[in-house]
């Protein structure tokens, strides 16, 4: 079992997952490319033309028409299927390996952040279709587990510093959740929280949206469950801002967005507070894994 994760040409994303399975290349290529076969493990109802151009078509449950399109980009039976899917690119190829054979997938993408999720959807989908090869029942559980030891393998859960126009710093951070926006909101608000106290502007700031390398002013911007923005402050003034953003994400949580600015002059600050927002964040990741949705 190998798994990767790299910068294609054009500063796209590559996922590569490779896989020994204990049958043949010719049955695994039926299972990927037979419509009836790919329902059972594939994670949407795949229509093709098998042929080089051909078009694909890919509904996922509860929908009547396809919810993305695709062409079939190299087919050379039993070896290598490849195709778009929407504006990514999925690459299978086979080869023999004693009496079974090695299956790779590469995806490329490019949303990085997603890439948790990617990798442990198209584990579950592999898994699968190893027990439908088999002979065995398939079945998806909770992957939330998976995806955040994906997030630290690929190293998805770090910070980066950029300089902004002023001369100053923006740290930010992208992080995958495996959980909606409300859940999240609800862990960093604190369970006592309830739609009546919800954080408002003005109000001081809820801890799980702080941490102590960052001394916090008073709330500036609240739009639960999305936002919530503040001041951080150095000798008792306004040093910049910390702002929280939960938007759309890939799997079924939201995208966690942090980004902190801070003068030139706030090197420490700065260094302290990576740390420290890394480790935060780390924490909040752990308690939603116990959460449901």
């Amino acid at each position: 079992m190998k798994d990767t994760l790299a910068q294609s040409d054009g500063g796209r994303s590559a996922l590569r997952l490779e896989r020994r399975l204990a049958h043949p290349p010719e049955k695994v290529w039926r299972a990927l490319t037979e419509p009836a076969q790919l329902a059972h493990w594939f994670p949407s109802e795949v229509q093709v033309e098998l042929e080089v151009g051909g078009r694909m078509g890919f509904v996922f449950p509860g929908r009547e028409g396809p919810d993305m399109d695709g062409v079939v980009t190299e087919l050379d039976p039993p070896h290598v299927f490849a195709f778009t899917w929407g504006e990514d690119e999925l690459r299978w190829e086979l080869r023999p390996e004693g009496d079974g054979s090695v299956l790779t997938l590469t995806h490329t993408f490019g949303d990085r952040f997603g890439a948790a999720s990617f990798a442990s959807g198209w584990h579950a989908c592999i898994t699968g279709l190893a027990a439908l090869l088999g002979g065995e029942e398939v079945a998806h559980g909770d992957m939330a587990e998976l995806h955040e030891q994906y997030v630290e393998a690929f190293g998805l859960a770090e910070g980066t510093v950029e300089t902004t126009e002023d001369g100053g710093w923006r740290l930010r951070f992208e992080r995958q959740l495996v959980r909606p926006a409300e859940t999240a909101w609800r862990a960093l608000t604190g369970p006592a929280a309830d739609t009546t106290a919800e954080p408002a502007a003005g109000a001081p700031v809820p801890s799980g949206f702080r941490t102590d390398a960052v001394p916090a002013g008073p709330i500036t911007e609240a739009r639960p469950p999305r936002v919530l923005t503040y001041d951080w402050e150095r000798g008792g003034h306004p040093a910049g801002t910390v702002r929280w953003e939960l938007t759309e994400g890939t799997g079924h949580g939201a995208r966690l967005i942090l980004t902190q600015t801070g003068p030139s002059d706030a090197a420490a600050e700065r260094t302290e507070a990576q740390k420290s927002w890394r480790h935060h964040i780390g924490r909040l990741a752990a308690e939603l894994l116990r959460m449901s949705a």
